[in-house]
């Protein structure tokens, strides 16, 4: 991987980006991408749009002057999603004795989330602690096989007393497991919040490849907010774009672990390239696209089907205005939704060449009708 942008890689998995708390993150988005797009902003919801416009490579491209969405001067605009926010939990209520209580944002296994070390998100700053209850020695055996809720925990920061927390720690606060990356062996890594930052992580080194390539569409490379918490930030940003084409990069399973049936979720696996998906949310022309990129480059792709609306970016872009022509590429991930969620470097690599050069090689005189 790209040395600058393998730290790139990592500061993003270093930040918090709660749903609804990304500030931090677009912040590191944005100075990534000033170096390589035409333009880049922030909408209201959050969004941050990083664009190149239709024409001579950076940094010598003028900003088009089309006739509007419908134009025929107007380029075709491509709409690369990537999701920023991650799980994470929010302070709801201190007790007297300082312990903290907390509610999800996204959807969280409380099983995993028992015994981890967190951070609580202040505007002092981070906060350490753990996510406690009692010990298994102290409970009855009913309680020990039932799965608490998330009344019968708590977080402990080490407060004498409720004044003592207040003095740091709001409600509203957000909080995170413990952020940091590892690698594994064989070019893995593992980290919270793979899911979505490897996706977004993939939008803007595609935006960095295309920076030396001439482009007939206009690129948006999007880092999308609150998709944890129902789709919401691409909802937005594809409405305010109106893309002609959209691709969301978000993590698919893995089914390369123990305990999946195939049968059901198909056969992926890390290090095999690339997801491609086909289905009724997936524009048949885009895939097929896809699929020639792929071949061109030679990068190994998978397909999997899905014959449903896929809880993703790309179901809420497809739907946009009357419509958008829309694709979905999937890295593979093993353990979802959990600290330790596992990925391979190759597979991200190959997904932002795979969109680079389907992005410089899209025209005006493509015909995306299914």
């Amino acid at each position: 991987m790209h040395e600058p942008s393998h730290a790139f890689l990592k500061k993003l998995l270093e930040t918090p980006s709660p749903s609804g708390y990304e500030r931090p993150i677009q912040d590191v988005v944005r100075g990534w991408a000033a170096d390589f797009a035409d333009e880049v902003r922030t909408d209201r919801h959050g969004n941050v749009l990083a664009i190149r416009h239709a024409g001579l490579p950076h940094p010598t491209l003028p900003r088009p002057q089309g006739k509007g969405r419908e134009g025929e001067s107007e380029p075709p605009r491509v709409m690369l999603a990537g999701h920023c926010d991650q799980i994470g939990l929010m302070i709801q209520y201190i007790d007297d004795n300082g312990f903290l209580y907390v509610q999800p944002i996204g959807g969280w296994d409380m099983q995993i989330l028992l015994g981890q070390h967190l951070t609580v998100w202040t505007k002092q700053g981070p906060v350490a602690g753990v996510v406690s209850r009692r010990a298994p020695h102290l409970m009855t055996t009913d309680e020990r096989n039932k799965v608490p809720q998330f009344s019968d925990v708590w977080v402990d920061i080490g407060a004498k007393d409720r004044k003592d927390a207040e003095e740091l720690i709001s409600p509203g606060d957000p909080v995170t497991v413990e952020l940091g990356y590892r690698p594994l062996r064989n070019g893995l890594a593992a980290s919270p919040a793979m899911d979505d930052k490897v996706g977004l992580w993939t939008v803007m080194e595609t935006l960095r490849l295309l920076r030396d390539r001439p482009l007939q569409c206009s690129v948006y490379c999007v880092s999308t907010v609150q998709e944890e918490i129902g789709l919401r930030g691409a909802t937005t940003s594809a409405y305010g774009i109106h893309p002609t084409v959209g691709v969301a990069v978000d993590v698919c399973h893995a089914t390369d672990t123990p305990g999946n049936d195939k049968k059901q979720l198909g056969d992926t696996r890390l290090g095999g390239g690339p997801v491609l998906f086909r289905g009724p949310n997936i524009n048949p022309r885009v895939l097929e696209r896809l699929q020639e990129s792929a071949k061109t480059i030679e990068v190994p792709v998978q397909v999997r089907g899905t014959p449903r609306a896929t809880g993703t970016d790309a179901n809420t872009m497809q739907l946009s205005r009357e419509g958008v022509a829309v694709g979905l590429v999937g890295i593979p991930n093993r353990y979802m939704h959990s600290p330790v969620e596992v990925v391979c470097l190759d597979d991200l690599d190959r997904a932002a060449r795979l969109l680079a050069e389907f992005c410089a090689t899209v025209t005006p005189q493509m015909d995306w009708t299914p």
